[in-house]
């Protein structure tokens, strides 16, 4: 059989459905039919039997007065059904929470999703003074430190490289030279990050493991010296459990 491109295959009934799906789990409070009709440019009619048929299995959930929906408890369930079979997140969970203790921050997993960066997962600080939680925020790829990352060290053989200036290029040279990427004010007003990469077996880039918290507590000079270590090491312990067997360098993967 030739070879076709994968969107010569696309159902369009079944992008349509997805196109529901994602636009309820990216607006916070419930929704009407009218707003996700104006928001997908999809006719009412349409959205309607799309939400009664993922109402039907759970996937969705109408609230009984003001007729607005929300994701259901069956989309819950098959997203924790992914997250609990990632390898990425299997094996860095034990490792992160003692990252998160030795650093008193926040401490994500972030991987790219198309021409975005996605946080996975965190375990938290103990601080009094701390960030609201980023798990399921999506960031441009080229604004933040976990995107920045994902972009320098991105597994040519996987996605097409992003385009850059010459200015973007001396960046992410200078990250891949250095093995990690700081950003401030990228998440939010007031948040600094620092992030690094997570390798696996062949070099293939994984994901990244991001420190989050306040400026007030993470300048560049806090980060460098009491910060990046932990994160660096923590990265490595990582990539051996996703199958980089070779010592952690990042920068020897540019």
């Amino acid at each position: 059989m030739p070879s076709r491109d994968k969107e010569s295959y696309s159902i369009q009934a079944v992008e349509n459905a997805l196109d529901v799906l994602e636009a309820l789990s990216e607006i916070d409070d419930d929704v009407r039919i009218s707003q996700l009709s104006e928001k997908l440019a999809m006719n009412k009619t349409s959205v309607f039997r799309l939400l009664a048929t993922f109402e039907n299995r759970g996937y969705v959930e109408r609230e009984e007065r003001s007729g607005k929906y929300r994701l259901g408890l069956s989309a819950y369930e098959i997203g924790q059904k992914f997250l609990s079979r990632m390898g990425l997140l299997r094996h860095a969970r034990p490792v992160v929470e003692r990252l998160a203790r030795g650093c008193n921050e926040a401490v994500y997993v972030a991987v790219r999703r198309r021409q975005e960066v996605l946080f996975l997962d965190m375990v938290d600080t103990t601080q009094k003074v701390k960030i609201v939680p980023l798990v399921g925020n999506r960031y441009p790829l080229a604004t933040t430190a976990a995107g920045l990352v994902l972009i320098a060290f991105q597994d040519l053989t996987d996605r097409p490289p992003v385009d850059t200036t010459a200015a973007a290029a001396s960046q992410l040279a200078m990250i891949r030279s250095r093995g990690f990427a700081l950003d401030s004010g990228a998440l939010g007003e007031g948040i600094a990050s620092v992030a690094a990469p997570l390798f696996g077996g062949g070099g293939k880039l994984h994901g990244v493991l991001c420190v989050v918290g306040p400026e007030f507590r993470l300048s560049q000079e806090f980060i460098e010296n009491q910060i990046l270590s932990q994160l660096l090491d923590t990265c490595g312990i990582i990539s051996s459990k996703l199958g980089w067997h070779s010592s952690y360098t990042p920068r020897s993967q540019a």
